[in-house]
């Protein structure tokens, strides 16, 4: 008995031991992982392509190549390609023996369509050869075609036209833009004249590819927009594609988005829908019978619509029919076997599996997981299913789904993760006052001790549709975020995505109020049930949506020791003209801000200046569209006005979000420096 207790001692000293040599987790940890991209398996289910990043501070020493490994695990990964530039966009052919993808190497302008032969070997082969680039390749039914999209300019429907066009525009010496209608930017671009074509060419060097758009008179609309994706029909004689041509009426309306075909041989053009939805994700079943989509209501007034996975039957158009509808959740992704189906599912921040049998329409889980998400599938003929999996403590790797759990593929960060003290996140739901069910994760520092007290960094996603998720981020890592001894409570709001239709639409007409009660709530909730948060070190912070809702809690709490606002607006009227996005903020706010609607009036942080108290970090990316950098620069100069302390970082070269190395570790290491200066 001694000696089993002594056994037991040693046994426990060794993990203890263990556990104080990890060590805690730095920005270089988190943003040198290897990022593992999707994987595509080959249809024979042999194989599985993927791309892997290696990341680098100097921009010039970061890689991109693909990569390859056994679907049965049989062998370790193998690199397939070796260049300076990288390679994205791949596919496999449909006798998985090549593998197309995009890649601008040396001697290339713009990227450009290349194949490698897998199963015979050599080097990739160069396929197009387009001065307008290429991107997005997918292969023709049997193989001996490839449909791309190139950026082409308006009216010039060869690359002769577009090489000319070019040529006049380097000549013009002066520099301006022109614009007639909405909208005038997108994301982090300027709009300019070039828009999105649809090619098809022989999948061979030297071939010439063909601008399918070249008779068609739908690309003369003033709102012409393609949508973001394309699928060959069974049988190969045509393009299936959604486009709108209301973009220029977005100022005042959502842009339906309809289902188009375009034949191979001769262009002619097919309107298919003409329902105002918003369609998108089309794919052809094998069989020829259906075309699959994702569809949504569109001026329906309301603030979110859910996409619905959507089956027509083919090429009638006829029996719309809603797939899984009782599932009521965010269908991430969907793949084809035959007339089966595999879906990712956002599922209470979790990205879980479900399949929908041949013939059928409900949807059953594949996955039960409460931990972690699978996202990015890809199904092969037989139907071996792969896809990537994360968590909060681990970047996404392939992974092969072997009944409701998964096994290894790739296991590139194994030993760098085992390095490292990663905290566990963990659940909670508490009732809110309003008498909703909401649901926060809670994440640990490392080193964490549940008899020490910890400060409380209270962070809000964006969106609002949006969520927080068991997955691993590099703009907001929960690890990163915690490791100098934070606990971090993360709510999902009203508004938020995975918990129904319904609850993320609640959010209309209430901006900001609702949801900020919310999180505070569940703040308070976590402060009462877990005895290692400090309540007298609170602060609080997101980015976009998390940025508004930083500069609301400016406006009506006074508990926060200070405050982050990434992209945040301070007036959301300013926000509303400058935007690139407009109308769904006027369906947010029930009308225009020229009609003062109650919301307009009571949810703007800048009508609460004077209540204004709490110290405040403001970032912004100077190519920020979406939230643009007026708002930051206004909610400076009220701080600053009103004497709070308060600095502002604005980030040159970036949009939205910080995404360049060296930016993102500035970005940490001020936020970490905010948050010292005031909760210790």
């Amino acid at each position: 008995m001694i000696h089993r207790i002594l056994f037991i001692v040693f046994l426990f000293s060794i993990v203890s031991a263990s556990a104080q040599t990890k060590k805690v987790i730095t920005h270089e940890d988190m943003w040198l992982m290897k990022r593992v991209g999707a994987p595509e398996i080959s249809a024979n289910g042999k194989w599985v392509v993927f791309s892997v990043t290696d990341a680098a501070y100097d921009e010039k020493d970061q890689t991109t190549d693909l990569w390859i490994a056994a679907a049965d695990g049989s062998s370790k990964p193998r690199k397939l390609t070796a260049t300076k530039t990288g390679e994205s966009n791949y596919t496999w052919s449909p006798d998985s023996k090549m593998i197309a993808f995009t890649a601008k190497r040396e001697g290339d302008d713009v990227a450009q369509v290349y194949v490698i032969n897998v199963a015979d070997g050599g080097e990739s082969q160069r396929i197009t050869n387009i001065s307008t680039g290429a991107a997005a390749p997918k292969w023709s039914p049997d193989g001996t075609m490839l449909l791309f999209t190139s950026k082409v300019y308006h009216g010039a429907f060869t690359d002769s036209a577009n090489k000319k066009t070019a040529e006049e525009k380097k000549k013009i010496k002066y520099k301006v833009r022109e614009y007639n209608s909405f909208p005038i930017r997108d994301w982090d671009q300027w709009i300019d004249e070039k828009e999105t074509h649809l090619f098809v060419q022989k999948a061979e060097a030297g071939a010439i590819a063909k601008d399918l758009f070249s008779t068609a008179t739908i690309v003369n609309e003033a709102g012409f927009k393609i949508g973001g994706n394309a699928c060959w029909s069974a049988n190969g004689n045509e393009i299936i594609f959604t486009a709108t041509t209301e973009l220029n009426k977005s100022v005042y309306k959502e842009p339906a988005y309809n289902i188009y075909s375009v034949s191979v041989n001769d262009a002619a053009f097919k309107k298919l829908t003409a329902d105002e939805f918003e369609y998108s994700d089309v794919a052809a079943s094998r069989d020829g019978k259906y075309l699959y989509c994702q569809s949504a209501f569109n001026n329906n007034y309301k603030v979110y619509n859910l996409q619905k996975l959507t089956r027509f039957d083919w090429p009638a158009m006829t029996n719309k029919t809603w797939l899984a509808a009782e599932l009521d959740r965010p269908v991430n992704k969907y793949v084809l076997n035959g007339n089966a189906i595999v879906m990712s599912v956002e599922y209470e921040g979790n990205d879980r599996l479900f399949t929908i049998a041949a013939n059928e329409t409900a949807a059953k889980p594949l996955t039960n997981n409460t931990t972690g998400c699978y996202n990015n599938i890809s199904v092969s003929t037989d139907n071996i299913i792969v896809s990537n999996y994360e968590s909060a403590s681990s970047p996404a790797e392939v992974v092969k789904i072997s009944g409701t759990a998964h096994g290894a593929i790739t296991d590139f960060n194994k030993d760098k993760l085992a390095a490292l003290d990663l905290q566990t996140i963990e659940t909670f739901w508490y009732s809110s006052s309003r008498g909703k069910k909401i649901r926060s994760i809670l994440a640990r520092p490392a080193g964490f001790d549940a008899a020490k007290k910890y400060p409380l960094f209270v962070v809000m996603h964006g969106g609002p549709a949006g969520a927080w998720k068991d997955n691993w981020g590099y703009r907001w890592n929960y690890q990163l975020l915690a490791s100098p001894g934070y606990v971090l409570v993360m709510t999902d709001y009203t508004g938020s995505t995975g918990y129904g239709e319904k609850f993320s639409q609640d959010i209309q007409y209430d901006p900001f109020k609702g949801p900020g009660a919310e999180i505070n709530e569940a703040a308070a909730y976590a402060i009462k049930n877990y005895s290692f948060i400090d309540g007298t070190k609170q602060a609080a912070g997101g980015a976009s949506y998390g940025g508004h809702l930083a500069n609301w809690m400016q406006a009506t709490t006074t508990h926060y020791k200070c405050l982050i606002s990434h992209a945040g607006l301070m007036n959301s009227e300013s926000q509303w003209g400058t935007s690139d996005a407009i109308y769904n903020r006027e369906v947010m706010n029930g009308g225009t801000p020229w009609m003062p609607t109650k919301s307009w009036k009571e949810q703007n942080p800048i009508r609460y200046a004077a209540k204004f108290k709490t110290p405040v970090l403001i970032t912004v990316g100077e190519q920020d569209f979406r939230v643009p950098l007026n708002n930051s620069i206004e909610n400076f100069h009220v701080l600053q006005r009103l004497q709070i302390p308060s600095k502002l970082v604005v980030f040159p070269e970036e949009n939205h979000w910080v995404l360049k190395a060296e930016n993102s570790r500035f970005f940490y290491k001020e936020v970490q420096e905010w948050l010292r200066k005031y909760l210790k």
